[in-house]
């Protein structure tokens, strides 16, 4: 990928060649700003004397992944790529995890409380917080971005699934007000879908009990699709499993569930409910925002002849599309959500009782959880050099973890390279 550059001033100029980069680090002209994503500063030139050119910033947003690409408007060159993985599941089952311990610590203190006066209400487009973050995720890389690199204009995919047309191709006119349970109890439909029989042994004449194909605690969802019949026993034995690991050694079964029971929505949920806040953050940075649908996003592609993948998609969004994108070399940088800790100073046990409470400093030695580090042990079990993110203990010895494992490090073996941001970076 190019290089960011930024003058003396730290105001963005053209992305440069890698090998520029060099050239420019290596004579001193230059020096490294920034590591994720990598960033050089000059130290004798300035926005004014310099001649850039405009680029734009190209938006396909995901349910899990959302796609970035930053292409120079002249040349149609994509310069950089990132990919960025949300972390909405995560957020949602923290939450539910903290209403489950309250719930329980209310049931065990119980006692007359006067009723609260019913002020609270949420504000008018008012989105969840596991929602919210994919829309934070992407107004930050948007902003991070503007400040290396001369942006003057914004494209993104306003994408609009059609959720019953997903799981019924057919469906049309009064049928999309009617719903797929219309004329039936829950309970009854499924019976009628499922055949009267456990779905994983066949079981009949026996008590039948709903349940979940893919599990509640794994993130799966009260929806009809997501619904079966078992017996106790196969309910039981199943558990928390994956249906894919439960039914592993029955691959024809499996494939008649799945095909049976249809892929759930949930992303397709996600990125609906999104798109018009994402489109408005966008709005906010004054420059001008173009959107386009997914269907031409596909044919950009396809007319391309471009592989499909999260930054490529980027790349095609809108009319803009030059017919001719310049994309060897181009390697994504691939950016995962962390968040930056949490705030909870006592830490419960499965039942809601304290076990620990994590010291007030989040510092320990000029280090923070979340830290990019290089280090360098000279000696002992894990002899080497090591590049990765660290999580700091209040003693002298952290947990680091890289890509091919996790150790166990001094900190004196420890140098930063970049600071915690809330984000994990890989290439």
């Amino acid at each position: 990928m190019r290089v960011f550059v930024l003058d003396k001033n730290k105001q963005p100029l053209d992305p440069c060649h890698p090998a520029r980069a060099r050239e420019l680090l290596k004579k001193g002209r230059a020096k490294v700003f920034k590591r994720y994503p990598f960033t050089i500063i000059m130290q004798d030139r300035d926005v004014e004397n310099s001649v850039t050119h405009p680029h734009r910033i190209k938006i396909d947003p995901g349910s899990k992944t959302t796609g970035i690409a930053i292409v120079q408007k002249k040349t149609g060159r994509v310069t950089s790529a990132l990919e960025v993985n949300h972390r909405g599941q995560n957020i949602k089952n923290s939450l539910e995890s903290r209403r489950a311990l309250r719930r329980g610590r209310r049931n065990r203190k119980t006692r007359y409380r006067k009723p609260r006066f019913l002020n609270r209400k949420r504000p008018g487009g008012w989105l969840a917080p596991s929602l919210m973050s994919r829309v934070f995720n992407i107004e930050t890389w948007v902003r991070r971005l503007r400040k290396l690199c001369p942006i003057t204009t914004i494209s993104q995919e306003l994408v609009r699934f059609d959720t019953q047309k997903m799981q019924n191709p057919e469906i049309s006119g009064v049928e999309y007000q009617h719903g797929e349970l219309f004329g039936f109890e829950v309970k009854e439909y499924l019976l009628a879908k499922w055949g009267y029989s456990c779905v994983y042994c066949g079981a009949e004449n026996v008590p039948l009990e709903v349940e979940h194909i893919t599990p509640k605690s794994i993130g799966g969802t009260n929806r009809v699709s997501n619904l079966t019949l078992a017996c106790r026993p196969c309910n039981q034995k199943k558990g928390s499993d994956l249906i894919e690991k439960f039914l592993r050694k029955k691959p024809e079964l499996l494939k008649k569930i799945l095909a049976l029971g249809k892929s759930p929505l949930k992303d397709a949920a996600a990125v609906n409910s999104t798109r018009w806040e994402v489109w408005r953050r966008l709005q906010l940075t004054g420059l001008p925002v173009e959107t386009g649908s997914g269907g031409l996003t596909k044919f950009n592609r396809k007319t391309r002849e471009i592989e499909k993948t999260h930054w490529t998609d980027a790349a095609c969004v809108g009319k803009s599309t030059p017919q001719t994108l310049l994309l060897n070399g181009v390697k994504p940088l691939i950016v995962t959500a962390k968040g930056h800790g949490v705030r909870q100073r006592c830490r419960p046990n499965k039942y809601g009782f304290p076990k620990a409470h994590a010291p007030a400093a989040k510092f320990f030695k000029g280090f923070q959880t979340g830290d990019i580090v290089k280090a360098d042990i000279k000696r002992g079990k894990y002899a080497g050099q090591y590049t990765g993110r660290i999580a700091i203990r209040h003693r002298p010895s952290f947990a680091l973890s890289t890509p091919e494992k996790k150790i166990d490090v001094h900190p004196k073996y420890l140098q930063t390279i970049f600071k915690a941001d809330g984000y994990e970076y890989a290439s």
